[in-house]
């Protein structure tokens, strides 16, 4: 107790604790704390680096790069990472201020709007479903090279025999994520950290490995183009925007650090930093292990660098042996990788849900109390997923196109952000929270940089490519200019939706909703009067 001029005693003003410090990005947007906060530091870098997952997405998209640009395409790697670094830097300073399950939606949401944030919402969360499926696919580029044990349907050789067995690998591998993100954020984290660990482990050690075993030099490797572009119009650059693709389907998802910001401590200061050595990380990682791979593997001209990728690289250069262990730390990030796409999915569902922005908000935006995460959610992104998987067995060009197409919606939805935060910008309406991070005068500049780059980088991935949307079989018009139909469609339909119906339900769900506590020091009000 202490006293004012001896007129008697004034209760001292409690404490703030750090989690309530935390709390106060939920109150300023209106919500109240939920989802308990068990998450450290690095969890939250663990999450951001899973979903970006240097193995999964380097040897996922090597083939690609290859076969389009020749190991000049190499190039593409270190541009992705500085059009990206400064879509990052801007989302670092929205980490420190908003630090709030499904981030895109909520920066978006506040930057331009609620019809702006909730497009930004639907296309990430339609975009993560589909990724969802198109990662845990993964498993069938590596599985079967590790053992034919793998191949469960057929041999491998059958026209859809590839195709109906990685549905199987990754039914298997979405059930397992949909479970493991039921039970809580906690167990997730603890599995996702540790499989985070093995990942760098291993792409440490692979650097050091393919360095050991290089043979060429970088001069003669990084202007190599293999004849790429040879006849086209622009040439190699055409070939090379093509090839670049391979870089930009690899280097997003840094978000997710900021998306865990109400299930970890102090992610106002933590988040930014989660979300820029996520990026770093990968970037260095994974583009010294394409650049030695290129240095190492035995035949730079080989047919099979276009058709085995990486795994033939590592199996070709370290031997079975430790090659198989590379290839198995492969699966391990691609499994976690699936955890985090999942992961993001539910809290973007959760947070558009509370906001009774989607059908039957209630239920999806109900927390477990016995696993304090939202279980519907979960249940519902897996089911999706498993959904969309099915598709590939009869159709794997138009499934291939979908997937592309879901690449685009996120950096969409990147945009959907960072244009509307310029936009403030130039007004003078957009400030930095006091004491946390900041760019300070470059801003301006860097976010400028970022809607330039989000704008150049969606034009280059929708560009209407045969070989990218119609790589095989009959050509189909629809397929080539599949990502301005099938975006249009989710997103016209999606906010045809929204505008009619959902729009006029809008509104922080009562159970959600955040209430000022009364403040201990003031006086009490007087009775009622009779």
């Amino acid at each position: 107790m202490s006293t004012d001029n001896g007129q008697g005693p004034v209760p001292a003003t409690p404490e703030r604790t750090q989690g309530q410090h935390d709390d106060d990005a939920l109150g300023e947007l209106g919500y109240r704390p939920e989802l308990k906060r068990t998450l450290g530091n690095f969890h939250t870098f663990a999450a951001g680096i899973s979903y970006i997952s240097i193995l999964t997405g380097t040897f996922q998209m090597f083939v690609l790069g290859v076969s389009f640009g020749g190991p000049a395409y190499w190039w593409s790697w270190p541009m992705v990472f500085v059009g990206q670094l400064m879509v990052a830097l801007c989302f670092c300073e929205l980490a420190a201020r908003y630090p709030v399950a499904g981030s895109v939606y909520n920066w978006a949401k506040t930057m331009g709007g609620p019809h702006v944030g909730w497009l930004g919402g639907w296309m990430m969360m339609t975009a993560t479903m589909v990724s969802l499926s198109a990662v845990a696919l993964a498993y069938q580029i590596t599985l079967p090279q590790i053992s034919e044990w793998f191949q469960f349907v057929g041999d491998g050789s059958g026209k859809n025999d590839a195709a109906a067995n990685a549905v199987l690998l990754g039914t298997v591998l979405i059930a397992f994520s949909t479970a493991i993100n039921a039970f809580g954020v906690q167990l997730m984290a603890r599995i996702n950290s540790a499989g985070v660990f093995i990942e760098l482990i291993a792409a440490v050690g692979l650097v050091i490995f393919l360095a050991a075993h290089i043979t060429r030099g970088p001069s003669s490797v990084l202007t190599e183009t293999n004849g790429a572009g040879t006849g086209e119009s622009l040439g190699y650059f055409g070939a090379f925007l093509t090839a670049s693709l391979a870089s930009a389907y690899v280097m997003y998802g840094f978000d997710t650090a900021a998306s865990l910001g109400e299930e970890s401590h102090n992610p106002g200061r933590n988040a930014p930093r989660a979300i820029l050595r996520a990026l770093i990380a990968s970037f260095i990682l994974g583009g010294l292990i394409l650049l030695f791979a290129l240095l190492a593997v035995p035949d730079l001209q080989s047919e099979e660098l276009a058709s085995g990728g990486l795994q033939y690289v590592v199996l070709e250069t370290l031997g079975s042996t430790i090659g198989e262990i590379f290839l198995w730390c492969v699966v391990v990030a691609i499994t976690v990788c699936v955890l985090a796409v999942q992961a993001a999915g539910i809290r973007l569902m959760f947070a558009m849900a509370r906001d009774n922005n989607l059908p039957a908000g209630t239920h999806l935006a109900k927390v477990s109390p016995r696993f304090q995460t939202p279980v519907v959610p979960a249940v519902l992104i897996g089911v999706v997923g498993v959904v969309i998987l099915v598709i590939n067995i009869n159709q794997p060009q138009i499934f291939s196109v979908v997937t592309s197409i879901a690449i685009i919606m996120i950096y969409v939805a990147y945009l959907l952000v960072t244009v509307p935060m310029l936009i403030k910008r130039f007004r003078g309406q957009w400030q930095p929270k006091e004491g946390k991070f900041s760019l300070g005068r470059f801003g301006l500049p860097i976010n400028v940089l970022a809607v330039l780059w989000g704008l150049a980088m969606s034009i280059n991935l929708a560009w209407p490519r045969a070989e990218v949307y119609n790589a095989t079989g009959p050509q189909h018009w629809y397929l080539r200019w599949g990502a301005f139909l099938f975006i249009g469609i989710v997103a016209l339909g999606g906010f045809a939706y929204y505008w009619f119906v959902q729009r006029h339900k809008t509104g922080v769900l009562a159970e959600h909703r955040f209430e000022q506590a009364a403040d201990p020091t003031s006086p009490p009000s007087p009775p009622a009067a009779p």
